[in-house]
């Protein structure tokens, strides 16, 4: 099992009793669930990030819809500066709302609320936006957020988070027994094989959550015309820089090196600087970054790095492998709530 803080490994049981009574106050009911009039489905994972799961928000959100359903897109926001409820607009401050809410409202084409408290977000939703169809919720991030009631659970699950331990010695926020809460579980394709084996381990016994299998691809500089950098130095702010780096090596693009910052990273000007001086060190002729990141630079950030070369997005996009058998499960599920609601 994979140690990330050694030190402060005695703290992580301390942390699994912390769980384990909260836990035990929801079924017991001292602890309450809100929930809200329409169905909510909950993408979350059992790790602290770097899972992936905006790219499977942004793809469920597509499949509903053209599905014929009405997708509310609710999110908390991580490091935003604002504290308010709000519905976020394509070309909102990322500062303000979150990098990721920002990213959903520019890439999913459905009303995207944020907000610590996902029942305000999503009561904000059910009167702002209303709809003569069926109103369906995707709570981004969710397996943890259990004060909103859910009615689907998909989770997220990794070969990095199976070797993981419990915060704060680790990164994992659940043990992967809480994956018997989980209605889905989403693996990588690359991973899909070794997986299948633990999720079966875990439910020995028992009957399993259905397993999606997802395949990841790299796009860059999609959309917009820009020539690819041939010396590019990459910089990104996300949980799992190794995920990214790795992708674009094997789309065959290698930077002449990479500037990593702290996840959710909110940039500044300092931060620029920084890169220009290591751009002007490796003899870069542009960038690549993820959108996370792309969103948070200011257009006086773009101009600076600029003066390199062009800063080339890379986009996520996954796709479901054995995509019928999959969407006639979730349509399932979601008309069975439907049903259930009348």
């Amino acid at each position: 099992m994979k140690v990330r803080r050694p030190l402060l490994l005695p703290l992580a049981p301390l942390y699994g009793a912390v769980l384990a009574a909260k836990r035990e106050m929801f079924r017991r009911g001292w602890l309450k669930q809100s929930r809200l009039e329409s169905p909510v489905i909950s993408v979350g994972s059992v790790s602290a990030g770097g899972a992936g799961k905006t790219p499977v928000v942004l793809m469920l959100a597509q499949i509903l819809r053209r599905r014929g359903y009405a997708v509310r897109i609710l999110t908390r926001g991580y490091k935003r500066s604002s504290g308010a409820v709000a519905r976020v607009e394509p070309f909102d401050d990322a500062r303000w709302h979150g990098d990721e809410p920002v990213l959903l409202a520019q890439r999913s084409g459905v009303p995207v609320y944020v907000g610590a408290d996902r029942f305000r977000a999503g009561v904000m939703a059910e009167q702002g936006e209303p709809s003569e169809r069926m109103v369906v919720h995707l709570l981004d991030d969710g397996f943890q957020h259990r004060r909103l009631a859910r009615d689907i659970d998909i989770v997220l699950l990794t070969l990095e988070d199976v070797e993981d331990r419990l915060l704060p010695a680790g990164n994992l926020r659940e043990p992967l027994s809480e994956l018997a809460r989980a209605h889905v579980v989403v693996v990588r394709e690359d991973e899909a094989e070794g997986l299948r084996s633990v999720v079966a381990g875990l439910f020995e016994g028992t009957r399993p959550p259905a397993i999606w299998v997802v395949r990841r691809t790299l796009s860059l500089g999609e959309g917009g015309g820009v020539a690819l950098p041939t010396v590019p130095l990459a910089f990104c702010g996300i949980a799992r820089p190794a995920n990214f780096t790795g992708m674009l090596a094997a789309e065959g693009y290698e930077p002449a090196a990479v500037v990593r910052f702290a996840d959710h990273h909110v940039y500044k000007d300092e931060d620029v600087a920084r890169l220009l001086r290591e751009a002007r060190r490796v003899g870069a002729n542009g960038w690549v970054t993820t959108e996370k990141d792309a969103v948070k630079l200011t257009p006086p950030m773009r101009d600076k790095l600029a003066t390199v070369g062009p800063v080339v997005v890379a986009r996520l996009h996954v796709e479901l492998v054995e995509e019928q058998d999959a969407l006639a499960q979730l349509v399932s599920m979601v008309d069975r709530l439907d049903r259930r609601r009348r």
